[in-house]
């Protein structure tokens, strides 16, 4: 273990990359904009057409909603860690023992981003403590129960779109060519938890928002220990190598 730590931390002092430039707070300004305007606009209605959501479309998002579960996101991390960290040690070629290398570098990446976010996104809905669209009759969007204990006191931020947003930006960075694709995933499945009544808009745009932004700082922790990523010339984490071939 005390060769690892030593290993990583020569890996950090050696690396000389620049951090992302300035405009990623502007990015971060305007995320909590955009949350605290989601929660002025559209709390309140939501809140109080909770019950007269359309069959067809609570049945949607309860059909889609468990996605947003980090256990097996958390487990298949842990699998691809530890196949990828047992092939780089019993595989006979070195290019098969680089391979599994990178495996278990994202396997790695993809646990301590979605298990720190989700430990995150529970402190913080249990401190915060907001009554959840249930109890919109008798606390509104706004009522807050600190430490209340109860999970119908635990909405903000949402815990299931805290996961969609850190695995699928985690994803954008590692597959950059698809990030589009990812986002639009991301934006539906974490919509699910309003379609269920489970959550208001700012609760899923925090959570969507803790995250990808925790995504986005694992990403620079990994590329400054020279793992899975670098930074490139606008100062943004990249893939070190492309994870697909192109055709």
């Amino acid at each position: 273990m005390q060769a690892i730590l030593t290993s990583l931390d020569r890996r950090w002092r050696r690396n000389k990359s620049g951090f992302a430039p300035s405009h990623w707070k502007v990015c971060l300004f305007l995320t909590a904009n955009v949350v605290l305007l989601a929660a002025l606009l559209f709390d309140w209605p939501v809140g109080a057409n909770i019950k007269n959501i359309a069959p067809p479309i609570h049945f949607f998002g309860k059909l889609l909603t468990n996605f947003g579960e980090s256990g097996w996101i958390i487990l298949l991390s842990a699998f691809l860690f530890f196949e990828g960290w047992a092939g780089s040690r019993l595989l006979q070629s070195p290019r098969s023992r680089c391979q599994a290398l990178r495996i278990c570098q994202i396997g790695g990446y993809l646990l301590t981003t979605i298990t720190l976010s989700g430990i995150i996104a529970n402190l913080l809905k249990r401190a915060i403590g907001r009554a959840r669209p249930t109890h919109f009759v008798d606390w509104g969007p706004f009522g807050f129960s600190p430490f209340n204990g109860h999970a119908s006191f635990e909405s903000f931020p949402s815990g299931h779109a805290t996961t969609i947003g850190a695995f699928f930006v985690a994803l954008a960075f590692l597959f950059p060519r698809y990030r589009y694709i990812f986002a639009a995933c991301a934006l539906w499945l974490a919509a699910t938890r309003v379609m269920i009544g489970a959550h208001y808009p700012s609760d899923v745009i925090a959570g969507l928002a803790l995250g990808g932004w925790f995504s986005f700082m694992m990403a620079i922790i990994y590329s400054r220990y020279g793992l899975l990523f670098r930074i490139d010339e606008t100062g943004w984490p990249v893939p070190r190598l492309p994870l697909l071939k192109s055709k």
